[in-house]
């Protein structure tokens, strides 16, 4: 395939950027919630079923468990091993360490994992001031609760934090959740032989009522009521000696330095764990805003709806009166390879009730039958004109050259009009200060489930987005398939442009830059094929999404201009950038953190939550096929449409982003036709216009009559020499 048409290969490398990008953030999703005991729980202990061993109930406070056999052993009298679980603290563990200095006395502190990476200095000086350092597990975890694969990595993540922030490695272990020997009952035992036989020295404590003279140890967390109770018996008279709890014993210190490759490690964890809490507050926000922004759209889009329609309905005093504009019209259709459904669409054309036309098919290189056909249509209104294959633009501007009317509507090779679209879709032009006008787009093939998805966000799109932006006059697009332009503000501008691969948005937003208004013809409907595989959609929408930012890029100065151009870009191009692109970009992210709360913290609340968006999504698209005149059977698609489709959408724009980002060329990517829109709806479309009696009956399908409020034709009625202006353009 050669010319416009011809394709090249797009970038690759970021989608392995963007997989990785995104599993890291799952990853550190899925370690905030095994930190914060959401994923795997192991926060709360398990009642025992059974009592501790019999073998424990004259055992000492610190217990070696190997081989079967339980060792035991107890401070000598009149010394106190002082013990600290948690933290380190950043307010209480340097009070607790000033207390101690001054007394002279040193302790043990079984520090938490995740706690001591994120106050490494104070796990640094609470071995530079010559206290001792234990494991307590790396969140926090009840060994006893935890399955035995979460109990061996908390440990292990536990030795590999305190090497890289305090640059040891230790032996000495306090199990949450545990104070005396007889707290190790049930599943805590089992936990603590595993414990014991990786090892370990367990520590646990003497019970408060064993007197500090006959030595003890004591646990303390690190909060104000223990510092007073520390300080207390620091000052007390039955103890001679307050020391660590391997000093106490007279054994080799649990302290040994950490190798440098286990020092790199902890270093890593350290930083993966920070990252982690810094990725779950983002998303957090990203959640809230991006939430809050969908919703905010959704009301806005009924409510500027509600608004469009109550102006075209109601009638007010003193507006003006515009003429009826019945002039002669010329259509343009470019068309390449178009075999399959272009005969349909002149057909369509030709049954217009505004017969006066010109119908330019602008042949862009095909290689099928496209011209032959068009050629075989026997009416003196249809013209060919062929050229070399250069793209949909410079077909227009071939076309355009040789229009003979000062009204142009240009049309897809792939729609069908209905009998009054062309109608009633140049009416605005009687208004001087409009100088475009975007039709109604409705989908033909809508039968499957991809058809079905499609035909929801068309119709959302027309009778929502369209609604709302021509209220705010900053429409930002008259699509290809049915736009009616003056002549003269075309020629003004230069034509269609060829700058970017969207050439309806680029000329709409050329137009309004002019001082042109571009406005919405809701009764103007025609009926077009969408792509009814997953990869002819990609590639619409890609090139679509990919043009868009191209005009986007190319108008950007307009945001600094005055008067009406300026007025449009910054609501425009704002509500692309935020709704467009910026959500889309967002969006995986809010869908990682929404499946991760669905599966690790609250699923009622999660779930909802989701049902409330999806509440507020059916009511808007049911709101829009109503003002479309749409059954509402169609909305049992939009569940499914939020769970695949959406994907779909976000990942075009995020493949867009990246095309634009790397600077790879994007050429027309046009879809395979098949014909299906005219195999569903063209035959009523085409064949009973054809057939309409003198009376001028529309056909069954497709028409609507339209009230008196809404300053149209009926089928049949001539056309007066005034009608009431639909709209008034703002100051």
């Amino acid at each position: 395939m050669t010319g416009r048409h011809a394709q090249r290969r797009q970038p690759r490398v970021h989608w392995l950027f963007l997989g990785t990008l995104y599993a890291a953030i799952a990853a550190a999703l899925l370690f905030q919630g095994w930190t914060a005991h959401e994923v795997d729980a192991a926060e709360a202990r398990r009642p025992c079923v059974t009592p501790a061993p019999r073998v424990l109930h004259e055992a000492g406070p610190v217990l070696r468990l190997s081989g079967g056999s339980v060792k035991s052993a107890s401070m000598p009298a009149r010394t106190v091993a002082l013990t600290f679980d948690g933290g380190p603290d950043p307010v209480w563990t340097p009070r607790i360490l000033r207390l101690l200095r001054g007394q002279g006395a040193r302790a043990t502190f079984f520090l938490l994992g995740s706690e001591a990476g994120r106050h490494p200095e104070l796990a640094r000086r609470i071995l530079t001031e010559g206290h001792e350092i234990g494991l307590h597990t790396y969140s926090g975890a009840v060994l006893g609760s935890a399955s035995p694969s979460r109990a061996g990595i908390e440990l292990a993540l536990n030795q590999k934090a305190l090497a890289g922030t305090a640059g040891v490695t230790t032996t000495l272990l306090r199990m949450p959740g545990t104070t005396s020997v007889d707290t190790l009952c049930g599943a805590e035992w089992q936990a603590a032989l595993r414990a014991g036989g990786a090892g370990y020295l367990l520590v646990t404590a003497d019970r408060r009522s064993v007197e500090p003279s006959k030595g003890v140890v004591r646990q303390f967390d690190q909060s104000e009521a223990a510092y007073r109770q520390v300080k207390g018996l620091l000052q007390g008279r039955d103890a001679d000696r307050f020391t660590t709890v391997t000093a106490g014993l007279g054994i080799r210190s649990a302290n040994t330095p950490a190798p440098p490759t286990q020092r790199m490690q902890g270093m890593a964890l350290t930083w993966m764990d920070t990252a982690s809490h810094a990725v779950a507050d983002w998303t957090l926000w990203v959640l809230a805003i991006v939430g809050g922004l969908g919703t905010l759209r959704q009301l806005l889009l009924v409510v500027f709806a509600r608004v469009h329609v109550r102006r075209l309905g109601r009638f007010r005093p003193g507006s003006p009166w515009l003429r009826g504009v019945d002039e002669p019209v010329t259509v343009l259709v470019p068309a390449y390879n178009e075999e399959v459904g272009i005969a349909s669409t002149v057909r369509s054309l030709l049954a217009s009730t505004h017969s006066l036309l010109q119908i330019i098919v602008i042949d862009d290189g095909s290689t099928d039958r496209t011209v032959e056909i068009v050629r075989n249509l026997p009416d003196p209104r249809v013209t060919v004109v062929r050229q070399r294959n250069a793209g949909k633009a410079a077909a227009l501007n071939n076309g355009l050259a040789r229009a003979s009317h000062g009204i142009v509507v240009m049309a897809d090779a792939d729609t069908l009009f209905e009998p009054e679209a062309i109608h009633r879709l140049i009416q605005p032009l009687a208004h001087p200060a409009i100088g475009a006008v975007s039709g109604n787009i409705k989908v033909g093939n809508r039968r499957g489930l991809l058809g079905r998805w499609q035909h929801l966000e068309y119709a959302c799109g027309c009778n929502l987005d369209l609604r709302m932006l021509e209220v705010l006059e900053c429409m930002p697009t008259v699509p290809g398939a049915i736009g009616a332009f003056r002549r003269e503000a075309l020629m003004g501008v230069g034509g269609v442009s060829e700058d970017t691969l969207a050439e309806d948005t680029d000329l709409a937003m050329t137009l309004w830059r002019a001082g042109w208004r571009v406005v919405y013809e809701d009764s103007a409907i025609a009926w077009t094929e969408v792509p009814n595989t997953l990869r002819q959609l990609w590639r619409q929408r890609y090139r679509w999404c990919y043009g868009t930012l191209q005009a986007m890029r190319k108008h950007h100065r307009a945001m600094l201009e005055v008067g009406v151009a300026g007025r449009f870009a910054r609501r425009a191009l704002t509500y692309l950038t935020v709704f467009q692109v910026g959500l889309p970009l967002f969006a995986p992210v809010v869908d990682i953190f929404g499946l991760y709360g669905a599966l690790f913290l609250d699923s009622a609340w999660a779930g909802a939550l989701w049902a409330g968006f999806l509440g507020l999504q059916i009511a808007c698209a049911g709101y829009a096929l109503r003002l479309g005149g749409e059954r509402m059977s169609a909305l049992w698609a939009l569940p499914l449409q939020l769970l695949a489709y959406r994907q779909l959408m976000y990942l075009v724009v995020i493949q867009s982003l990246a095309t634009a980002v790397f600077g790879t060329g994007l050429t027309w990517q046009r879809i395979r036709r098949t014909g299906t829109a005219v195999e569903q709806w063209g035959g009523d479309l085409t064949n009973q216009a054809l057939r309409r009696d003198e009376d001028g009956a529309a056909g069954k399908r497709g028409s609507r009559r339209l009230g008196p409020g809404h300053g149209q034709l009926a089928p049949g009625q001539a056309v007066p020499d005034v009608v009431p202006a639909r709209r008034r353009p703002h100051a």
